[in-house]
């Protein structure tokens, strides 16, 4: 066994027994039965491009280091490759410093001196045949026969292409995965050609589109809690259901990614790649199989429903000082905010508006979809009682790792008389004894990749269609409105929710 690397230095880089480099080690909190109920992938190459990227940092190395080291899969090598030229000792010193510094899981000294010398490099400028020979070598360290491919695209749109060429050229179509990072296309005729492209090389079946919203354990809690339960089905539709928001603002700025954030802006940033994806979840169809073909053509229908976004649905602002970010043009028109009005055609939800906003540099960083239920038609209590003050009775979901949830309704307050309140009963995954199963939403889509399973991923079908449907919005956009940071956006989002109010910021927080 090698020795333990000591903070800030490469591990050795002497290569394990296969066998050795299998066995698990548990994080702290992490269950026996969480792993049962999540069997294993089998063997895999993970070939990460754009390895030394921010979300690599961040998300990816801490992500994969956690499949590798407690038992989700049979065995990983990680082959990382990006413009930058290093060792495979430089890339095992970057990755431990990366997870270290950013990574949204740590990892032990004992758990780095397993997972380390799983870690190589090769970069991209040594060309498709160094590439290759770097993959054979990591399959040759997992037994060579049977080992699967997963190519991991973190780079920027414009550079997919290229990506996808070499790893052509280097001959690793066979047998292999690959993982694009949004935003896929910039609008209907961008998207149309790069899958085009794509599809070229890898068959539709073998492209998984990414969107970290949907592994959100929240997310998937939707599906469990509308087609689980009778009590909530036979009332998801426009008979019993007001209005529906998504409101997920940030509280971050660019970060140095002016960039990226220039040419896209908050709608292609967000609203096709994450916003929409969410509304499927909460508008599809009970699908005839709780499997992946099922569920996307459901979200498909909902997509194929969708009414174009109108200019004048749609509110788009730009927080004050953002031209003066490094990078951004001093006249830029480039929203960093964006509030719309959708409605999906279909016979559930004829006349039922979902509002969805997000931004950045918002008063704080929530994700939350809430669906208002409508008020009782006709109420006996008195003047005064308190019915009807605080709103419609809300289904909320917190989006966040707790996964939270909470349903909202009106009831009489202690004392003498009829005087009523909001009450609320709610419920967070922190608060059971599973609360150490939750896997980080990379996580959980990488091992989906890694298994060939695409319920939580968007199919060509699915980005085009919204593509279409965003058209007479990204035609002609209206202006950009200014507001503040720090607030909840331009004034003019009242006007677009009204007669309804935004339900962000909460007057009632959730429990502690």
């Amino acid at each position: 066994m090698p020795p333990t690397a000591k903070r800030g230095q490469a591990a050795p880089a002497s290569r394990p027994d296969p066998k050795a480099a299998a066995q698990q080690i548990a994080y702290p909190g992490r269950t026996a039965r969480g792993k049962q109920d999540a069997p294993e992938a089998g063997p895999h190459v993970i070939v990460l491009f754009g390895a030394t990227g921010d979300l690599a940092r961040r998300k990816l190395l801490s992500g994969i280091a956690f499949l590798a080291v407690s038992g989700f899969t049979a065995g990983i090598r990680v082959v990382g490759s990006s413009l930058e030229e290093m060792s495979d000792d430089d890339f095992r010193t970057f990755a431990r410093d990366s997870i270290a510094a950013v990574g949204a899981r740590k990892l032990s000294d004992e758990q780095w001196e397993r997972f380390a010398p799983l870690l190589s490099y090769v970069s991209q400028k040594a060309g498709p045949e160094a590439l290759a020979a770097k993959v054979a070598a990591a399959e040759e360290e997992l037994g060579g026969t049977g080992v699967r491919r997963l190519h991991y695209l973190s780079v920027p749109p414009r550079a997919a292409s290229a990506v996808i060429e070499m790893l052509d050229k280097a001959d690793l179509v066979a047998r292999s995965r690959v993982v694009m990072e949004k935003p896929f296309g910039e609008n209907l005729e961008t998207a149309v050609a790069l899958n085009r492209e794509i599809h070229r090389t890898f068959q539709e079946k073998q492209i998984f589109r990414i969107d970290h919203f949907l592994g959100k354990e929240a997310a998937q809690n939707i599906l469990a809690f509308r087609f689980a339960n009778g009590l909530f089905e036979p009332i998801w539709n426009r008979n019993f259901i007001d209005h529906i928001q998504i409101d997920v603002p940030e509280s971050l700025g660019l970060d140095a990614r002016a960039a990226f954030y220039e040419p896209t802006g908050a709608y292609k940033d967000m609203v096709v790649t994450h916003l929409f994806q969410i509304m499927a979840f909460v508008a599809m169809e009970p699908p005839t199989a709780l499997e992946p073909r099922a569920i996307s053509e459901e979200k498909n229908k909902v997509f194929r429903s969708l009414e174009p976004i109108l200019p004048e649905d749609a509110v788009r602002g730009q927080y004050g000082g953002y031209r003066e970010e490094p990078g951004v043009h001093p006249d830029s028109d480039t929203e960093t905010f964006i509030a719309l009005r959708a409605r999906v055609d279909n016979w559930r939800w004829a006349g039922v508006p979902f509002y969805l906003r997000t931004g950045k540099r918002m008063a704080e960083g929530m994700r939350i979809i809430s669906i208002a239920f409508k008020e009782a038609p006709k109420s006996m209590f008195p003047t005064g009682s308190g019915i009807g003050a605080e709103g419609p009775d809300h289904l909320t979901f917190d989006l966040a790792d707790e996964s939270k949830v909470s349903l909202s309704f009106y009831g009489k307050r202690p004392g003498p008389g009829m005087r009523l309140e909001k009450l609320s009963m709610q419920f967070s995954t922190g608060e059971t004894a599973r609360r150490g199963d939750v896997l980080e939403a990379y996580e959980r889509l990488i091992l989906d990749a890694m298994r060939g399973d695409h319920t939580l991923f968007t199919t060509a079908e699915g980005i085009e269609s919204l593509w279409d449907r965003s058209a007479p919005l990204l035609d002609n956009p209206p202006p950009v409105k200014s507001y503040a940071p720090g607030t909840w956006g331009p004034n003019a989002i009242h006007q677009l929710i009204a007669p309804h109010a935004w339900r962000l910021p909460f007057e009632r927080r959730w429990r502690g």
